[in-house]
């Protein structure tokens, strides 16, 4: 996986100024200068197509920017052919106010997200991603707070780096489309926030930056993060489920953990089936499959009768994909 926080060309004149008449620490470095909106299209292109050249077939490249610039890299991102999966708003809880006072205050930034090209069978942890959202899918709106605090990296008080990313949104990203032991490179490394979550989370990483000072305290940050154990690696690994061993249903009725005979429910007690020996489910008018007894009683044209089908114990249902998992942790 790529990760690219790049320049964003931000075009700015002057400084700014709060009403207190403080300057604001604006991003007014020459890395962020360019002479022409050419002249910054050509350097997305080289640097984009050298990303694309080094990702394995079914990569995937994550891009952050503002309005300042993240059009003009996605016009580049389709024209070299990479195949955009999502874009994602990142929604500042903290955000800095719009001084002037002259238009809204810049509230976001904007993520894109893309496989390689078209074909990729591009990496998505689905299931992460529902499970660090309250077992809710996963939105495109990311409400975090920018990079504050202790985590903010300081030299003589002073913000170290104008654009450093909060690590919860490195999180975030890692997590949804990586697994451990994975490589992400980071094209514009700067302190080295993805280099450190990568380490954090069992990744490998690859960081270019060619500012000394923030290789410097890249180096430094990354050094006191400690690696995991093997024993953890487990901790943060999200199996993609066509890779996971394939438990029938059947299985669970052989091993005695439901007896034929067990009533089954959904979850709001609406509907019931009878486990039968043979692994399949009845009901008063209708045998099949825990899929296709589910997909029957709800009238649909298909149903996840794993997600679909509980079973009361002790007072309590308990979804019939908790004794498959049980099943698989065996066999891992």
């Amino acid at each position: 996986m790529v990760f690219a926080d790049p320049p964003y060309n931000l075009q700015l004149q002057g400084d700014l100024v709060r009403p207190n008449h403080t300057k604001v620490d604006a991003v007014d470095d020459h890395w962020d200068q360019f002479s022409s909106f050419q002249a910054y299209d050509d350097y997305s292109r080289e640097w984009l197509a050298a990303a694309r050249r080094v990702l394995k077939p079914d990569g995937t490249l994550w891009v952050i920017g503002s309005y300042h610039n993240i059009f003009r890299v996605g016009s580049v991102l389709q024209d070299l052919g990479y195949w955009m999966l999502n874009d994602v708003v990142w929604r500042k809880s903290n955000p800095m106010p719009n001084f002037r006072g002259r238009r809204f205050t810049n509230a976001h930034e904007t993520l894109i997200w893309c496989a390689r090209e078209k074909e990729s069978r591009y990496r998505f942890n689905y299931e992460a991603m529902k499970n660090l959202n309250e077992d809710l899918q996963m939105r495109s709106d990311w409400e975090l707070p920018i990079c504050t605090g202790r985590e903010r990296l300081k030299e003589g008080g002073q913000k170290a780096h104008p654009t450093q990313k909060p690590e919860s949104l490195l999180y975030r990203v890692i997590l949804s489309s990586t697994e451990v032991g994975d490589v992400v490179l980071d094209p514009f490394f700067g302190t080295g926030t993805t280099g450190a979550v990568a380490k954090k989370m069992g990744r490998h990483f690859i960081g270019l930056e060619q500012e000394e000072k923030y290789i410097a305290l890249a180096k430094d940050r990354i050094s006191k993060v400690r690696d995991i154990t093997e024993e953890e690696k487990q901790l943060y690994s999200t199996p993609i489920k066509r890779n996971l061993p394939r438990i029938p249903f059947g299985r669970l009725v052989e091993r005695g953990m439901l007896e034929p005979g067990t009533v089954l429910c959904d979850s709001r007690r609406r509907h019931q089936a009878r486990v039968r020996a043979d692994g399949s489910l009845i009901t008063s008018d209708f045998k099949g499959s825990i899929h296709q007894v589910g997909a029957h009683v709800q009238k649909a044209p298909a149903c996840n009768g794993w997600q679909f089908w509980n079973v009361e114990t002790k007072g309590v249902l308990v979804p019939i994909d908790t004794f498959r998992q049980k099943l698989r942790a065996e066999l891992h």
